[in-house]
């Protein structure tokens, strides 16, 4: 589904998380949200999912797609004795009951198989490593088959061979199935080679959306990380960041 949000704001008390920020996502787009920590990505993902009050514009076109949407958060508290079966289940249905229709298990024991977590499926959430933990929330978002995957840190558990294994598979479900999905990622570098466009967000407003050519300078981080950065161009044509050092305060608006 498209989004188009417009003059997005979100206040804590008096201190604004979110300023005045527009976006514009077409269906089949990879869109990773990146800046520091406190930027305002998880608020903004969270607007988008419908669960923060803000000011301003969210529509989503719902022309395109089936109107739902999946969310998931950094954290999701869950009972241990659940299995993972049980857990991604969930993402059918709002409480587990003895009699489950055969639709909502096929979908269950397909995201998992997606995800490559079918041989979890009868181990208890709580015995589960981090990263497997957040594979099998992802398959419980998958299982309910939505058109907009809104993704908070979504590899930010799992090693390197894990984090391109998924980020490569998200972004063929979202070519293959005209999906919208939107992620917050902490390695620029990976959100340059796997997504489609970069929306780099500073203390709450949006500094740049677009191709990660066009976000990944050495003078937008500077300002949005406080770093100095070389960026060359890898051999497959992405962008490759090179953090060098620290800027100095004055020349990131430091004080």
């Amino acid at each position: 589904m498209r989004l188009a949000a417009g003059a997005i704001s979100v206040r804590f008390g008096r201190t604004p998380a979110l300023r005045d920020v527009t976006l514009e996502v077409p269906s089949g787009t990879v869109l990773a949200l990146v800046g520091a920590n406190g930027s305002g990505k998880s608020t903004l993902l969270r607007v988008l999912a419908g669960l923060q009050p803000h000011d301003g514009r969210v529509a989503w076109d719902t022309a395109h797609g089936n109107g739902r949407i999946g969310y998931m958060p950094q954290e999701t508290a869950l009972r241990p004795a659940l299995t993972a079966f049980e857990v991604v289940l969930l993402g059918r249905m709002r409480e587990l009951r003895l009699r489950v229709a055969s639709r909502d298990l096929d979908a269950a024991e397909a995201a998992m198989a997606e995800l490559g977590v079918e041989h979890l499926a009868s181990r208890r959430i709580g015995t589960l490593s981090g990263g497997q933990r957040q594979l099998v929330l992802l398959a419980q978002v998958l299982a309910a088959d939505p058109s907009v995957l809104l993704l908070d840190e979504p590899t930010s558990a799992l090693d390197i061979a894990h984090q391109l294994r998924l980020l490569a598979r998200l972004k063929a479900m979202t070519c293959a199935r005209g999906l919208t999905t939107i992620a917050t990622l902490h390695d620029l570098n990976a959100a340059a080679r796997f997504a489609d466009r970069l929306a780099l967000l500073h203390q709450g407003r949006l500094l740049g959306c677009g191709s990660p050519d066009a976000i990944l300078r050495p003078e937008l981080l500077r300002q949005a990380f406080g770093v100095e950065a070389a960026v060359e161009t890898w051999r497959d044509g992405h962008p490759l960041v090179l953090p060098l050092r620290a800027a100095a305060q004055d020349e990131t608006g430091g004080g």
